[in-house]
């Protein structure tokens, strides 16, 4: 396997500003919040040895991130506990500090001698970056390491569906499918005596903290942190990556990777994964491209949404034809008609999306293919698709490990025809797409489904015995 330090298509200047004396570099870690495989950290740490500079390594940490709630903020913290653990066993300085992101970065950076920054695509973050670097009185540097080929790498423009994009990652993909070299920090920096939250007791942090706690944390069924997302990655390929193709679209079953929710907070590499997944040659070819196609073209598909499409999270980002089809059929009768109250508890006349919507709210998480016929019945279920795309998004967003990323805004997007194409008109749904739980029946083993999602609940609600 080749190994290479940084490829430079990962690495743009993000202003004309020079370095400067300083008492460190400071990696700003936000989007790739994790001590291996990672780009940015080794871009940071070469520019901290080339300088003769200490390096530390920071993390904003807000009250208000955007539709976050205990859920997200208690996985994304156990996976910070692993960064600061690993971070110290190569000598490097760590430090959460509280605040908007961009403001603990432009601060700290008033010490430093260049900044490093990872990136990330939404709007939000994109807008902290651009902050960061007209603020700073130092070079800011962003260095990509959450997708396999950087997204202006593989396209210059939305991609219409995953057949436009997948031939243009695959020009690209083996060039950035490599080994990243892990270098040495030369000058230790753990002396470096900079203030920040303690990690070692996250109940008291998150006690602390001004959230929303109606959604509680799933540790009972997953715990964040690179070195879960390793273990867990591992078990999957031993164990379930033969025959993923043939049962990837069986909800009863459990041949699933649960990646997603580690790459949502950076907490592994997706070319890690790839490579871990490509290297497992004891497995037959349709299963490892199966994944990887969920992983190198779906994903990044997503991405080049989000990248490219300023209003993701609207209504109106969808294509022409969607938003067409869907008007003229916005007045179509409707057999039922929920609010979002009466879907978030699991109330419909589906005990298929029902149990789907089970696994949501107690898990955080929901079998991808209940995930399509999840949002297609609140699309049929809603008075307007207009409403029923914001239901969609908020409750997604709500309840989901890795809801709020790129995933999440083309997934719900493409309930409602985006990435996709006409299909036979029909009531409501127009020429968008239609999914029926005769389908289900069909296809795969839904009363299994609804079983293991009963196993879950209460595995979710049980208490200790004393």
């Amino acid at each position: 396997m080749a190994t290479q330090l940084i490829q430079e298509e990962r690495i743009q200047k993000l202003n004309d500003k020079p370095p400067r004396d300083g008492k460190y570099v400071l990696y700003w870690m936000q989007q790739s919040q994790r001590a291996t495989f990672n780009h940015a950290l080794e871009f940071a740490i070469r520019t901290a040895n080339d300088r003769g500079d200490r390096l530390l390594v920071a993390c904003g940490l807000m009250d208000d991130y955007p539709e976050a709630n205990l859920r997200h903020y208690r996985f994304m913290l156990e996976g910070l506990q692993d960064v600061a653990t690993d971070l110290e066993s190569r000598g490097i300085a760590f430090v959460l500090q509280r605040g908007a992101p961009a403001d603990v970065a432009i601060e700290l950076a008033e010490d430093a001698s260049v900044v490093v920054c990872d990136r990330g695509y939404l709007r939000h973050q994109k807008a902290w970056r651009e902050q960061v670097a007209k603020d700073v009185d130092c070079e800011v540097w962003q260095v990509e390491s959450d997708v396999v080929v950087p997204v202006e790498v593989a396209s210059d423009k939305a991609e219409y569906a995953a057949r436009t994009i997948r031939p243009k990652l695959a020009k690209h993909r083996e060039k950035f499918l490599v080994e990243l070299k892990t270098n040495p920090l030369k000058k230790d920096s753990l002396n470096l005596n900079v203030p920040g939250e303690d990690l070692s007791d996250l109940d008291t942090l998150l006690g602390r903290m001004k959230l929303d706690t109606s959604i509680g944390a799933v540790t009972k069924f997953f715990q964040g942190g690179t070195s879960q997302a390793k273990s867990i990655l591992r078990r999957f390929r031993d164990q379930r990556l033969t025959d993923y193709d043939a049962n990837r679209n069986q909800p009863q079953t459990n041949y699933v990777s649960h990646m997603s929710k580690y790459l949502h907070f950076g907490q592994i590499s997706p070319v890690d994964v790839a490579l871990t997944i490509s290297d497992a040659k004891n497995h037959p070819d349709d299963d490892r491209d199966s994944f990887l196609e969920e992983l190198l073209c779906r994903r990044e598909l997503a991405t080049n949404f989000v990248f490219y499409t300023s209003n993701y999270d609207s209504f109106s980002c969808l294509p022409s034809w969607a938003k067409t089809t869907l008007e003229e059929h916005k007045d179509d009768p409707r057999e039922h008609v929920y609010t979002q109250k009466e879907l978030e508890a699991a109330e419909t006349h589906d005990p298929y999306w029902n149990a789907a919507m089970k696994e949501m709210r107690h898990t955080g998480y929901m079998h991808n293919y209940m995930r399509m016929y999840w949002g297609k019945k609140i699309l049929e279920w809603t008075n307007t698709p207009q409403t029923a795309f914001r239901f969609a998004l908020e409750i997604n967003n709500k309840y989901f490990v890795d809801g709020r990323d790129a995933n999440s805004f083309a997934g719900v997007a493409w309930v409602f025809g985006q990435h996709d194409q006409g299909w036979k008109e029909r009531p409501i749904f127009g020429k968008v797409r239609y999914m029926a739980a005769s389908g289900l029946e069909r296809k795969c083993d839904i009363d299994g489904y609804v079983e293991k999602v009963e196993d879950l609940v209460n595995q979710a609600t049980s208490t200790p015995a004393d």
